[in-house]
């Protein structure tokens, strides 16, 4: 037999996502091939007016136990299994025919237990047994049988049908999209019932199963020699800056998108107007206003030297007024909104290497999610920092308490700290950033550039408010914080030296809370 090009003749269908389903088969019916099918598959090809057999009427056997088993019989795994040139007399003896074509993908598990208030039983009632059966069986038997799992490759098959067969490489290419579909499948099931047979103690799963889709080659990664590309979640997050709808640009690069994700998440954050101006993974700019435009203003005022060639997000459609600003003042390498205005997306045309992204609205509150960190060998795994926590639940800890004001301040600033590589320091007032340090080993390091920055961009610091992501662990940060007019302090609090920083605070007249909470980003 030869293996290039092999003619369907009989196909197996049984599907959860009828997307396209009848379509197909109608076209495979156009063609002669003889059609399989099982339950509710079977019922939608007869409503439109296909014939089809029944599974039962090819093994004998009816369909039982509410459809648990109705595939998992010789007669389906020898017509998938059985090799060309090798198996036919056996096949004959026990009268099972040649199946050419699986069309199988299996029951709707993850959508299943990501539904609100759904039982264990009910989760369980959807773990498929026979589809990944015939799956793995049809795809190690890839040199005769060709397998489908997921509807957009429908038109590869029609193509292929069409032109006498399918082909050995269109082959290989599915059996490995079947069994990639079948590991998620799998490794989602196992996640689940880890979690549910967990010792009460641990927060995590015993196994982590990541099945990760190609989704696109990126330009090239952290540096132009090294290559790079960007796999998805089996279910994105909607509004992530991972599944965001390319609107124009050159490629996207590794650090396009990393520094993308991070404007974006922390652009989130803010209920009012607001732009995030990210520079490698740190925000240099923040600000919210009345409008858009406003917002950017006063985060690109926040460091223009550094705004060059950053990455602007904003958490409302972007509006042409905008978008012609960004474009007359700086060099900007990506612009993400959850809209793009069509105004504003013909104005950025005038700079077609913009990369510009659409990553669609977000829900709110923001869903729970684990964060990875590769190192050698292994992932580090932790809960996300969602934050939790805010001014109704800090501390003062000043003698003076601070103004409503400078709680405002204090609240917007520390938002953002959370999104700062440690040590952070931000300087804020009424609504926008006024200098940023980051990413430094010593947090007075910070407080100093933080104050560097303000002065080069000619801000103002005194009456402004200060938020550090971890505790003060000496005087000298409250200290630097007066030379520069700060007038009111978050910090977590819960270092050795408490007192004493909090003595530095009420010599210096500030007001200080402590939040009982850390955010550090590294």
């Amino acid at each position: 037999m030869a293996l290039n090009k092999i003619p369907l003749r009989r196909a197996l269908l049984s599907v959860s996502d009828k997307r396209g389903l009848v379509e197909f088969a109608r076209v495979l019916a156009a063609s002669e091939v003889e059609l399989w099918s099982t339950g509710g598959t079977a019922r939608a090809l007869r409503e439109a007016g296909l014939e089809v057999t029944d599974v039962s009427s090819i093994t004998g056997f009816p369909e039982i136990m509410d459809g648990r088993i109705k595939t998992l019989h010789p007669k389906i795994h020898g017509g998938l299994l059985g090799r060309g040139g090798i198996d036919e007399t056996v096949m004959a003896e026990h009268g099972i025919d040649a199946i050419d074509l699986l069309v199988v993908n299996l029951y709707p598990f993850e959508a299943t237990i990501a539904k609100a208030g759904v039982s264990d039983a009910e989760a369980i009632e959807q773990i498929d047994i026979g589809g990944p059966a015939m799956l793995r069986a049809a795809a190690k038997n890839h040199l005769r049988v060709s397998v489908v799992v997921d509807p957009q490759d429908y038109a590869s098959v029609v193509s292929a049908l069409q032109s006498g067969g399918t082909s050995l490489q269109l082959r290989q290419r599915l059996a490995a999209k079947a069994f990639a579909h079948s590991a998620s499948y799998d490794g989602r099931v196992a996640d689940w019932l880890g979690e549910r047979g967990a010792d009460s103690d641990q927060t995590f799963a015993p196994t982590l199963n990541l099945a990760l889709k190609r989704e696109n080659t990126l330009r090239y990664g952290e540096n132009p020699h090294q290559s790079a590309a960007l796999y998805l979640d089996s279910s994105p997050a909607p509004g992530s800056a991972a599944a965001s709808r390319v609107v124009q640009g050159k490629a996207l690069s590794f650090n396009n998108l990393a520094d993308a994700d991070a404007a974006l998440e922390c652009v989130k954050q803010f209920d009012e107007p607001a732009c995030v101006i990210v520079k490698h993974a740190n925000p240099c700019g923040v600000a919210v206003s009345s409008t858009l435009l406003g917002a950017y203003e006063r985060a690109y005022a926040c460091d223009p030297i550094s705004a060059f060639g950053g990455i602007i997000a904003f958490n409302r459609p972007l509006p042409a007024e905008a978008a012609r600003r960004i474009l007359e003042r700086q060099f900007v390498e990506v612009v993400i909104a959850p809209e793009i205005n069509e105004l504003a997306s013909a104005a950025l045309a005038s700079k077609p290497n913009v990369r510009v992204l659409a990553s669609g609205q977000w829900p709110t509150p923001a869903p729970a999610w684990r964060d990875f960190k590769r190192i050698q060998g292994g992932f580090l795994v932790q809960d996300g920092d969602l934050g939790g926590d805010g001014p109704s639940t800090w501390k003062v800890v000043s003698d003076r308490p601070p103004s409503s004001q400078e709680f405002a301040d204090m609240a917007f600033a520390w938002s953002v700290a959370q999104f700062v590589k440690s040590n952070a320091i931000v300087y804020a007032r009424e609504g926008a950033t006024l200098g940023i340090g980051a990413g430094q080993m010593s947090r007075v390091n910070s407080a100093k550039i933080a104050a560097i920055k303000a002065d080069e961009a000619k801000l103002a610091l005194p009456g402004s408010a200060m938020a550090s992501d971890a505790f003060l662990p000496f005087r000298d940060g409250v200290d630097t914080a007066a030379e520069a007019g700060i007038r009111a302090i978050v910090q977590p609090g819960g270092s050795i030296r408490d007192e004493e920083v909090i003595s530095a605070a009420n010599e210096h007249g500030i007001a200080m809370v402590f939040t009982g909470r850390r955010h550090f980003r590294h």
